[in-house]
This record gives structure tokens, C-alpha cells and sequence, in this order.
């Protein structure tokens, strides 16, 4: 039997990793561009309603591709660890850890979008209830999964961070990059932390950071499909 060539194994692995954040950067622009900023108004829960069941495939659309995104994130953990255990396995394991609990609660925040279509359909025992009384219970659903989302972001700022920190440390990506991706999860985790104790806080805030993370996994993406990582730097390690 021939043996692999673990010199293969590295770079197959990243252009994995790679396609995943890009399929996570393209369904999260698709999201907050055409559905989330469409659908969702803040603090109004019942156009909220009104434009959910105006557009119900757009909102079903959503659903979709909030689940891609957490597919992909899944797929990209694996990859990663799969390439960052040669440099400390019991760290990198950790943030697969916590990269799949991120899929998990976000995962269930997608379940909360089927019951918000569930109450504006009335279906089941919300029946009894009024046009008003059910948008505002759909309404309270999609309060949760916002609170939710954030949870979602507490352990992508932890897991995505040790991953950021394991590439600098072997160079398997320029270090300059790799610094890049551990301030962006940092922030957000910083925001996760701020929309927790600070509701009310500034939605520029928001739209800033998502803006800076959603382009660093875009050049990440690009950067393992196209350049791999650092087999010099593998082979040190492995």
C-alpha cells in the first residue's frame, strides 16, 4: 500500500477551510442584505409580522442560508483542526469545541424562525389568539433569536480566536493576517458582550464590526483556496 502524502493533506484541507468561509462570507451578505434589512423591523413588531408573511419564501430563503452558514462553519472548523493540531492539538480541539456549540445555538436560533412562521400562520393553539396578540408573540420569538444570535457570537469571538492565534503561532498563514482575524473575533465578542449588558447601544457599532469580519473571512477564504497554507512551516510542525 502506498503511503499519503502528508505533504497533500495540509493544503486539500485549507482550500476545504477556504471554500467554507467563503460560502459563509456570500450566504451572510445574502442574509442581512435581502432578508434580515428587508423583513425585520426593530421595535416594530407588527410590520415585522406584516412583511414575514408578505414575503414568506424570502423569509424561507433566509432560514436557508442561515443554515448553510452553519454547515460551512462546521466544515471549516473541522478543516482547521485538522491542520492546526500539528501545532497544539488540545487547544485546537478546543476550538472546534467551540465553534460546533456555535452551530448548535445557532442551529436553534433557525428553529425560532419556524415557530415565528407557526404563530403568524396561527397555527396550533396560538389559533385562540388575535391578529395583534399573535404578531406580537412573533415578535417576542424574534427578540429571543436576536439574543440568541448573540450567544452565537460569544463562542465564535472564543473558538475563532484560538484558531486566529494557533495559525500566527505557526505562520501557516503571514502572521499579519492571522493578527487580523484574532482582532476581529475579539470584537466580536466584544459585542456580543455589549449588546448583552447594553441593548440600547448604537447599531453603527454592529454594522462596523460585522463589516470588518465579513471582509477578513473573504480574504481568509480567498487565501487558503488560493494559497494554502505554509508547507515549509507544516513541515516543522508535523
Amino acid at each position: 500500500m502506498t503511503a499519503p502524502n502528508t505533504e497533500a493533506s495540509p493544503v486539500v484541507y485549507a482550500r476545504v477551510a477556504g471554500v467554507a468561509y467563503l460560502v459563509i462570507t456570500f450566504a451572510g451578505v445574502l442574509y442581512g442584505s435581502l432578508v434580515e434589512s428587508r423583513l425585520i423591523v426593530s421595535g416594530n413588531h407588527a410590520e415585522t409580522a406584516h412583511n414575514i408573511i408578505a414575503h414568506e419564501t424570502l423569509f424561507r430563503i433566509g432560514i436557508v442560508a442561515v443554515l448553510l452558514i452553519y454547515v460551512s462553519v462546521v466544515v471549516a472548523s473541522w478543516a482547521l483542526y485538522l491542520i492546526l493540531r500539528t501545532v497544539r492539538e488540545g487547544l485546537a480541539l478546543l476550538g472546534l469545541l467551540l465553534r460546533l456549540a456555535e452551530a448548535i445555538v445557532g442551529a436553534a436560533t433557525v428553529l425560532i424562525s419556524f415557530a415565528v412562521l407557526s404563530v403568524l400562520h396561527g397555527e396550533g393553539s396560538s389559533n385562540a389568539l388575535g391578529p395583534e396578540q399573535l404578531q406580537s408573540l412573533a415578535g417576542r420569538f424574534i427578540d429571543v433569536r436576536t439574543a440568541g444570535l448573540d450567544v452565537v457570537l460569544i463562542f465564535i469571538g472564543l473558538g475563532a480566536t484560538i484558531s486566529c492565534y494557533l495559525l500566527f503561532k505557526s505562520r501557516y498563514i503571514p502572521r499579519p493576517l492571522a493578527a487580523w482575524g484574532m482582532f476581529t473575533y475579539l470584537s466580536m465578542l466584544f459585542l456580543a458582550l455589549v449588546s448583552i449588558l447594553f441593548p440600547n447601544h448604537p447599531l453603527m457599532l454592529e454594522t462596523v464590526l460585522y463589516s470588518v469580519g465579513g471582509t477578513f473571512e473573504l480574504v481568509l477564504g480567498l487565501w487558503l483556496v488560493f494559497k494554502g497554507v505554509d508547507l515549509e512551516q507544516w513541515g516543522k510542525y508535523a
